[in-house]
């Protein structure tokens, strides 16, 4: 999660500084406010990129741990039923 949390960071640090360097700029208003708004929506589409990217990592995550429960729970059922075959063998 930290690293979704450095991506977020860095982004909203560009997008700042973009701002920042529009605001600053000579142009006229009616020009200023149509590169900022260019840039918001460039800001927008990348942080949506990041999100959808993040959240394909964790399903993937997700997924790994999901089917190494399984296994694991499959491998104790196992076990639990040879040893219940070795105590009956050892016992009848």
């Amino acid at each position: 999660m930290s690293s979704g949390k450095v991506i977020l960071g860095v982004l909203a640090g560009v997008a700042a500084g973009a701002l920042l360097g529009i605001l600053f700029a000579p142009d006229k208003g009616k020009v200023t406010r149509k590169k900022m708004s260019k840039k918001g929506e460039d800001f927008l589409e990348t942080a949506k990129e990041k999100f959808d990217e993040f959240l394909n990592d964790i399903s993937e995550k997700l997924e790994e741990v999901k089917e190494e429960v399984t296994d694991f729970t499959e491998k104790g059922k196992d076990g639990t039923q040879k040893a219940k075959k070795d105590a009956e063998a050892a016992t009848g």
